[in-house]
């Protein structure tokens, strides 16, 4: 597959996925069933998984939820309330286990706290000295609604616990839903169970909510002040004894082959249950070894969600349109039949690129399998040939783009050795259509300027009335020829003003990832971020072609680098950048200044003993240090491990650099 095409249909996919963020949570309109929400992660990750370079500030990756409706108070969450990855299947979870034990450098023996995963909302609940003072929905992760009243309205919720050994200030969390005859009666008000559920907790008033039978089930905390307990297991005990729901299947299991047999089991009983699963989630059972492993960008190493299967149908090809993705990724995408796929109408499925196309030999007027796994716009799974039609014609992949016509190649990885499966449109600047729309989307989504009200469709129809054609025409809008367009009256122009107006102040790293350059995602732009210090300074870099100096930057390649490069060549990406520095208010990125190991830099060499380079770099940075990639002035200090690289330790000493050993490194933290 070539890297454009998965660009695109990666780009489709999130935007896909934070449009029905929108409408479930904003909204409270749903239009697709939870389990079908919950496998549009499924695509996303798998991409991400299966191309490193694919990252998204917008992805369910890095994002945890939905932007907090402005009708509630918010207040943020203590301990950030992190989604869960997803396994589907044994390989999910034995890359989750090997994961752990590379982190953690060596192969342990694990025990997994098991439990259902309910189809409902998380919700946090506040209590200090036994009383509930707050509770809130999830939000984003960071900052959630306060839905204190709602949630009392619970029966299954304590208001005050008098048990001795309650702690004093903690947050339980877990999930409010509906069981499924209680649904019944409200199947006319709402899609399915969880959105009852979180229609109903998202009432202005609390005497509605509580007219809804909600259901509350405990499993986990967020800040816990004096924790001494050292199990999940044990915790759940805990929980129960205080006066909560716990889920009666939970329990403790060892091996992936004990989770597979469990799963398996699992998914066949469910429909038995009262109330809906989509899964079951799997935690390691010790404590000290959750809090050892610590979080990704936006989940926990130490839990995954294992999903139940996929739904599917057979349906006939009609059509195969080429779609154009921000990087020139050319992406198929087939118009399918009408079918109905667990329960929801499915039109569009995706054919991933043209080596899918090749390999399955998929044609038009073709009868093929299509899988609801992950995405909005589900996939192609097979080609059902003996229903083929005679005299029909293989598939051919343009050699042009279908956008602005510019030659489209697949590029040669020089790591793979291997020509990349997606073809890309050539075209570096504004001058695709389909490439300068995608661009603009991405430049106002929500981990990037994060502009409320200027959504695809809004963008599409603004490029469509020529207001918009690069990013800085955002920033002059012509608002009263936009209050005259249908649709828009002068509160929704008012809030996109506002909003607008809101983005102008940005941090350095958001507005790097902003600006879309290929393999620059949110990580790599804030290590960029932390390096250049300023836009001006990174301006300078890329006007004096001093792009070589980001290969001192731990985590930044030649492949950043090129694409760097190659960005810039084009110079209207460089007057753009430009204009964009001069409207907005692009500030510094804020880096933690409290550490231990503040303005020290850090390299290693050699294999460490019990830690992992991804933990040991981890702890650095979490105590304000940071790490380079390769042995310089700026390096203070050369960590040295089991068989270092001799080199190294030579250039360390010529140029003074203090050589530590993994001890003396620890020390240096206590």
């Amino acid at each position: 597959m070539k890297e454009a095409e998965i660009r695109k249909q990666y780009k489709k996919k999130i935007d896909e996925i934070n449009q029905h963020n929108k409408l479930y949570f904003e909204k409270s309109s749903p239009k697709i069933s939870d389990s079908q929400y919950d496998k549009i992660k499924k695509d996303i990750f798998d991409l991400e998984k299966k191309y490193s370079y694919l990252k998204s500030a917008s992805s369910p990756s890095n994002s945890l939820g939905y932007t907090p409706s402005k009708n509630f108070v918010k207040s943020k969450h203590r301990v950030k309330m992190l989604s869960l990855s997803n396994a589907f299947d044994v390989e999910d979870l034995e890359n989750f286990e090997k994961k752990i034990f590379n982190y953690l450098n060596k192969k342990i023996d694990i025990d997994y706290s098991v439990e259902p995963k309910i189809d409902g909302i998380s919700a946090s609940l506040t209590y200090k000295n036994g009383l509930l003072v707050m509770g809130t929905s999830r939000g984003d992760g960071t900052t959630g609604e306060v839905i204190t009243e709602n949630l009392k309205t619970i029966n299954d919720i304590p208001h005050k616990i008098t048990n001795k050994d309650f702690p004093k200030d903690i947050d339980i969390r877990g999930e409010v839903f509906i069981e499924k005859d209680d649904f019944k009666k409200l199947k006319n008000d709402f899609a399915n169970p969880r959105n009852a559920a979180s229609g109903s907790l998202r009432q202005k008033n609390p005497l509605e909510t509580k007219k809804i039978p909600l259901n509350f089930v405990a499993y986990t905390y967020g800040y816990f002040e004096s924790n001494k307990i050292k199990k999940q297991s044990d915790f759940l005990i805990s929980l129960k004894k205080w006066g909560f729901k716990i889920n009666e299947h939970n329990k403790i299991l060892k091996t992936i082959k004990d989770l597979e047999i469990f799963h398996k089991k699992f998914e066949n009983d469910r429909f038995d249950l009262k109330y809906d699963v989509d899964g079951l989630v799997y935690k390691i059972n010790n404590l000290d070894l959750q809090n050892r492993l610590g979080f990704t960008a936006n989940s926990p190493r130490w839990a995954i969600a294992h999903k139940f299967s996929a739904d599917s149908a057979y349906s006939i090809i009609k059509d195969i349109n080429i779609q154009v993705g921000r990087t020139g990724a050319l992406t198929p995408v087939a118009r399918i039949k009408p079918v109905n796929i667990g329960g929801v109408v499915v039109s569009n499925a995706t054919l991933h690129n043209e080596d899918e196309i090749i390999r399955k030999d998929i044609r038009l007027g073709d009868t093929v399998k299509v899988e609801r796994a992950g995405d909005v716009i589900p996939h192609v799974v097979l080609v059902d040939l003996k229903k083929r039609e005679k005299g029909s014609k293989k598939f051919i992949f343009p050699n042009n783009c279908p956008s602005c016509g510019s030659e489209t190649i697949k590029e040669f990885n020089k790591t793979t050795k291997k020509y990349d499966a997606v073809r890309r449109c050539t075209n570096e600047g504004y001058d695709c259509e389909k490439i300068a729309i995608e661009k603009i989307k991405h430049f106002i989504s929500k981990d990037a300027m994060n502009i409320d009200g200027l959504g695809k469709k809004v963008v599409e129809n603004f490029w469509d009335l020529n207001l918009i054609r690069f990013p800085q025409d955002i920033y002059n809008l012509d608002y009263n020829k936009i209050s005259n367009l249908e649709g828009w009256g002068d509160l929704s122009v008012s809030n996109l003003k506002y909003s607008i107006d809101q983005s102008k102040k940005v941090s350095l790293d958001k507005f790097l990832y902003a600006i879309g350059i290929r393999h620059i995602g949110i990580e790599n732009a804030k290590l960029l971020a932390e390096h250049v210090k300023s836009i001006k300074n990174f301006i300078n870099l890329v006007n004096k072609d001093k792009f070589n100096e980001f290969l001192d930057i731990d985590g930044i390649g030649e492949t950043q680098i090129n694409s760097l490069k190659t960005f810039f060549e084009n110079k209207l990406n460089y007057k753009i950048i430009e204009k964009l520095s001069s409207i907005l208010n692009i500030s510094d990125l804020k880096l933690n200044k409290d550490g231990k190991l503040l303005n020290n830099t850090f390299m290693f060499t050699g294999k460490l003993s019990n830690i992992s380079r991804a933990e040991a770099k981890s702890l650095i940075e979490e105590n304000s240090g940071s790490v380079v990639s390769s042995v310089n002035k700026k390096l203070k200090y050369l960590i040295i491990g089991e068989k270092p690289t001799n080199r190294k330790v030579q250039q360390a000493k010529e140029l003074g650099i203090k050589i530590i050993s993994q001890k003396e490194w620890l020390n240096l933290l206590n």
